[in-house]
């Protein structure tokens, strides 16, 4: 039987192999699980070979090449004579890395090899996820991009500045790869819990974009990270000579807006309606405009309001095993009311209303906010920000989260403030006290800013709490028994998601999309798990969750009608593997 029969027969009687898998973009570098077993040519603009392909990092094998790819590429004497298989490779690497005391540079020596072997890269993040995840993200990245000027060696994305403006167009076209399907795009203004970090937040688009590759499966060469620079206005950057952006203070208004209007006019028309434009670490002010702005005329999909919402939203759904009833069933409290805790408070409110079909502006009244001036009541309305406004309920002032938490009596309370070591003792203890079973979410990125660690909430609860932090914390052993903190990470719901919007060539982003992904997610936590007293599954099994989550979120689309790739696959989950990036070496011509 012929390979591709073979493949067929895996695929559920659909053969993917073609080479036209991602939302029907050509698989010009053999990417993509479906042309695993296809030879490739390495072009460059002619064949690669010798120092050349030695220097391109989507074609450099390393030791790997073998004895026949030597001679026909010109690569005898230029390589010693040992031949290493990738497996190899990677146990080579991976005992390098251990070396490191310093993440850091854990951080910098895994850059230095993304640029010098994409392929090795993506295979040590790929089967070593769990302990590469924190290296090349939270929490080593906000490091990364606080000392990006220092440890700077080359680009690794597009810098667009006011430089730029009426010539942004040009400027994308100077990016070698011309079939983008996600663009990662931050203006370096809220890098993490780290406030404005200008230019040096590409950190940020970089790393969620080699994550959209090693656990969603998305190509890399389909992969653009963008840093838009309109000055800083942290002075220290400022003053630092080794600063590589713009030293000038941030645009706002008109000039800022123009600019953004330019880039956004400018990617729709060079990479098409299906390019995925995903808003990152913007201010608040602007995150929430932009999202309204353009959610109806592009692909658009902010991670710290959406993604954060579905990863908690999946969270809790999953959850509900653990301390029993409905989501309506359960009063939720937040401390922080910017992106990521109006964007939970919102979907969750969706989600209820889906259940119960009660109207949403019925379901927010269990969801209450607090800010840095305390509950968001009726009597602050006049001096709330827009998107704060649908969560002032009537109640009398409170002023501290102590006294929120006794007041509002709730079951869950879920941190997003950006602001550490607010969950104090008095307040879990009073979490506790209400609740024989409370879920105490602490999502604020990165460690240090975490509202309480893992040991804090076991402890201070007396081991009663249900715990999940943004950031990764250890097991934590009280009292003889063993707790394993959750992580409510994006990096569950993100990379999956933007699969799913890309392999059913999705025009447009829907909430329903979102909680979709949030279910997906949900469903995928197993017993084991429970016993355990997690409410999210392990990464080590992330390819495979991304799959189910990019499944659900094309259904969806195809549901809403906003789909064009069609017809629709049969097997959208075999049809999503299918698609995925594989790192495995290919054999050259």
């Amino acid at each position: 039987m012929s390979s591709a029969s073979l493949k067929e027969m895996r695929n559920g009687g659909e053969d993917y192999s073609n080479g036209h898998g991602g939302g029907g973009v050509r698989d010009l570098y053999g990417e993509d699980c479906a042309t695993e077993d296809q030879l490739i040519t390495p072009w460059t603009f002619s064949v690669a070979s010798g120092c050349s392909l030695l220097r391109d990092p989507r074609y450099n094998k390393g030791l790997a090449f073998t004895e026949g790819e030597r001679d026909a590429h010109y690569l005898r004497g230029l390589l010693p004579p040992a031949i290493f298989n990738q497996e190899l490779q990677e146990k080579r690497l991976m005992h390098n890395l251990r070396q490191y005391e310093v993440p850091l540079h854990r951080y910098m020596a895994m850059m230095d090899l993304q640029e010098r072997n994409e392929r090795l890269f993506y295979k040590l993040l790929i089967n070593n996820v769990e302990e590469l995840l924190p290296v090349v993200y939270t929490p080593t990245v906000g490091e990364a991009c606080q000392k990006y000027g220092s440890i700077f060696r080359r680009p690794q994305g597009l810098y667009i500045s006011l430089k730029e403006k009426g010539k942004i167009l040009e400027v994308l076209k100077n990016w070698p790869e011309k079939s983008i399907q996600v663009i990662v795009v931050t203006d370096g203004e809220r890098i993490l819990g780290l406030g404005d970090l200008g230019c040096q937040g590409m950190g940020i688009p970089v790393g969620k974009l080699s994550l959209y590759t090693a656990l969603g499966g998305v190509r890399p060469s389909s992969c653009l990270p963008i840093t838009i620079d309109v000055g800083t206005n942290n002075e220290k950057l400022l003053n630092d000579e080794f600063y590589i952006g713009l030293k000038q203070k941030r645009a706002t208004g008109q000039e800022y807006a123009e600019l953004l209007e330019e880039f956004m006019h400018a990617v729709k028309q060079n990479y098409g309606e299906k390019v995925l434009i995903q808003f990152e670490d913007f201010a608040n002010h602007n995150a929430f405009d932009l999202l309204e702005k353009y959610s109806s005329s592009h692909l658009v999909f902010n991670d710290d309001i959406q993604g954060t919402a579905s990863v908690v939203l999946a969270g809790l759904l999953a959850s509900l095993k653990l301390v029993g009833g409905t989501l309506v069933d359960h009063t939720f409290l937040f401390l922080g009311a910017g992106e990521a805790g109006t964007g939970i408070a919102e979907l969750i409110a969706l989600e209820i209303s889906k259940q119960t079909k009660a109207p949403v502006e019925e379901t927010r009244k269990k969801i209450w906010l607090v800010d840095s001036k305390g509950l968001i009541v009726s009597s602050r309305l006049e001096s709330l920000q827009q998107f704060k406004k649908p969560w002032a309920h009537e109640h009398e002032p409170v002023k501290s989260l102590l006294d929120a938490v006794k007041a509002i009596k709730p079951t869950v309370l879920i941190g997003s403030s950006g602001a550490g070591k607010t969950f104090t003792k008095e307040v879990v203890e009073t979490m506790a006290s209400l609740n024989e079973k409370p879920l105490i979410l602490a999502l604020s990125n990165p460690t240090s800013q975490s509202e309480c660690t893992a040991e804090e909430a076991y402890t201070w609860s007396k081991g009663k709490a249900i715990f999940a932090s943004g950031s990764p914390f250890d097991p934590v052993e009280y009292e003889g028994k063993l707790f394993v903190p959750g992580q409510a990470n994006n990096a569950y719901i993100f990379p999956g998601f933007g699969l799913g919007l890309i392999i059913s060539g999705a025009i447009r982003v829907r909430d329903e999309m979102l909680l979709a992904a949030s279910e997906a997610l949900a469903a995928q936590v197993s017993q084991e798990n429970y016993d355990k007293g997690l409410i999210y599954p392990p990464f080590s099994n992330i390819r495979k969750i991304s799959a189910h989550i990019a499944a659900k979120v094309a259904a969806k689309a195809y549901d809403l009608g906003l789909a064009s790739h069609l017809p629709r696959p049969k097997d959208l989950v075999k049809y999503a593997e299918s698609c995925m990036y594989s790192p495995g070496y290919r054999s050259y011509r």
